[in-house]
């Protein structure tokens, strides 16, 4: 009899398991991976599966492992790569991850012991949605697998993030899958089928008219006020970079490419990518090199804007409001770019504000300092201090005109709220200097550069986007890219971007739509309890 059982313990697991790793599969290969695979479509039945998988199961623990199975696939297939840049953090990023994307089921167990499983199935839009939101508000969030992401390729189901940002991507996914299981559920009845067609069908149409509409009122060439930029790709290994390259080397790279491309080109705006200059420039020490770089700034007539490691003194007694080195030291450092204008006026920094959970800083160290022992960093420093102002540079273009815009570093980009908040402070455009060297040539870089899409279309701002290596290349406002550098090779990559004054509804209100699912949540769980109690 032992035999046996051993024996059927395969066919066990494939059967309670199945249906939960077909979900988990069909989540993971629905998100972005390289430019010519599209198959963001499955994410608009992928949930079916597990749901279906999950509708008789009692018992917490069955549902529990179920639901987290689901989703540790999903994660491992989405974001397998972070373990190119360190192994240990990209296991404890896929498994952090895992969990915090099975908080959603956890809730809709809850709803179906209290109120019925079509209850649940009706509260859960709202319950995935808000909880997507409330997650990236802490510091733990990484926020990669929001589930609107998926589709921040299929540029004509998604234009209507400029009302509703990604949070609304997130609602009408779900709430599509959902529709479409009670479509094939036995147990709808013939008329609320027939309503269910008609809501799935307007759930298709409405995006792709909005679109229609949106892309008609915009050409893909700007017809409004625009400057010139020129990206700058170094294609420095990122490991090279911060263990020996050295100052000199580094930066006769940048202005040898920099230099060609203003005899050329004549940009308006010149970007180097984030830590471009990787050592402490504003330093006493290191005063030459700043001078150095002030010079070619001069000499190039044109602004620069480049990433760099900056730090500043701090004192424990200190009233600024800046945080204190966790370690206990005399500097606090931090993951920054500054933009130098040809006349020697004030350097304009900006500091970055969500910093990689363990990457670049342990979240809530500064509250136990003894968590930095957590830290893996990627690039020889022990921990970025959080930047405080969503700061907006300005210069003056050729013709005269000032201009404004918001510098994203890197991981930034994954945070609406944050994006917007440059865009309401006045920024014209977007640009974001980012490195993704460190993972090679998998898909976890066009992954990033597909998300950036999502923020150009929900504030309807150009972005220009620069890489060390990986993807340097120009969105418009639709999120449509139209210039880019191949990888692995040193370039410039020069294009107009287009300036926008607008504000849209979702940057003016950018958490309207989660904060909303939230209330409705809380509604529909006071409901749950009422009847459960009837």
């Amino acid at each position: 009899m032992n035999v046996v059982g051993r024996g059927n313990e395969p066919h066990r697991f494939s059967g309670t398991f199945f249906l939960p790793l077909l979900s988990g599969l069909l989540l993971g290969i629905s998100f972005p991976t390289w430019p010519a695979i599209h198959l963001e479509l499955l994410a608009w039945i992928a949930l079916i599966p597990l749901l279906l998988s999950l509708e008789r199961e009692e018992r917490f623990g069955p549902f529990f492992r179920k639901s987290w199975m689901a989703m540790l696939l999903f994660s491992l297939i989405t974001l397998w790569w972070v373990s190119l840049a360190t192994l240990v953090g990209g296991i404890l990023t896929v498994f952090v991850q895992s969990l915090f994307s099975t908080v959603p089921f956890l809730a809709f167990y809850l709803f179906r012991k209290k109120a019925g499983f079509r209850f649940a199935l009706f509260a859960l839009p709202f319950v995935w949605t808000g909880w997507e939101w409330a997650y990236m508000q802490q510091d733990f969030s990484l926020g990669w697998l929001t589930f609107g992401n998926s589709q921040a390729n299929l540029l004509w189901m998604v234009q209507y993030a400029d009302v509703t940002g990604v949070w609304g991507v997130s609602f009408w996914l779900v709430m599509f899958n959902v529709l479409a299981l009670l479509l094939f559920r036995v147990k709808t009845p013939l008329a609320a089928r027939a309503g269910i067609v008609m809501v799935i069908t307007l759930m298709i149409a409405v995006p792709l008219l909005y679109a229609h509409q949106i892309f008609r009122n915009t050409p893909s060439k700007a017809t409004s006020s625009e400057v010139r930029v020129a990206l700058v790709q170094p294609n420095i290994d990122p490991h090279e970079k911060w263990a020996g390259l050295g100052p000199v080397q580094t930066l006769s790279r940048l202005y040898s490419l920099t230099g060609e491309a203003v005899s050329a080109e004549r940009p308006e705006l010149i970007i180097w990518p984030e830590t471009a200059i990787p050592f402490y420039i504003r330093l006493p020490e290191n005063r030459p090199y700043m001078n150095s770089v002030r010079r070619m700034v001069e000499r190039w007539n044109t602004p620069l804007l480049t990433g760099f490691p900056d730090e500043e003194p701090v004192y424990p007694d200190s009233s600024s409001g800046e945080a204190v080195a966790a370690s206990g030291g005399a500097f606090a450092a931090y993951n920054a770019s500054m933009l130098l204008a040809p006349a020697d006026g004030p350097v304009q920094i900006y500091r970055k504000m969500r910093l990689v959970p363990f990457g670049e800083r342990v979240p809530y160290s500064d509250y136990f300092p003894w968590l930095e022992k957590l830290s893996f960093s990627m690039s020889g420093i022990s921990s970025w201090q959080k930047g405080r102002t969503a700061t907006v540079m300005r210069f003056t273009s050729r013709e005269g005109r000032p201009v404004s815009m918001a510098n994203i570093i890197c991981y930034e980009s994954i945070f609406p709220g944050l994006v917007s908040t440059f865009v309401k402070n006045g920024a014209q455009f977007l640009t974001l200097v980012t490195n993704d060297g460190w993972y090679g040539t998998s898909y976890g870089p066009w992954q990033h550069a597909a998300i950036g899409r999502l923020r150009c279309i929900e504030n309807r701002r150009a972005m220009a986007r620069c890489a060390n290596t990986g993807v340097t290349l120009f969105y418009d406002t639709c999120g449509r890219s139209y210039a880019e550098i191949p990888w692995w090779q040193p370039s410039v990559l020069t294009a107009e971007v287009q300036l926008e004054n607008g504000i849209t509804f979702y940057t003016a209100h950018p958490d309207v739509v989660p904060q909303a699912c939230l209330a409705i949540a809380g509604v529909l769980a006071v409901v749950a309890v009422a009847r459960k109690r009837r």
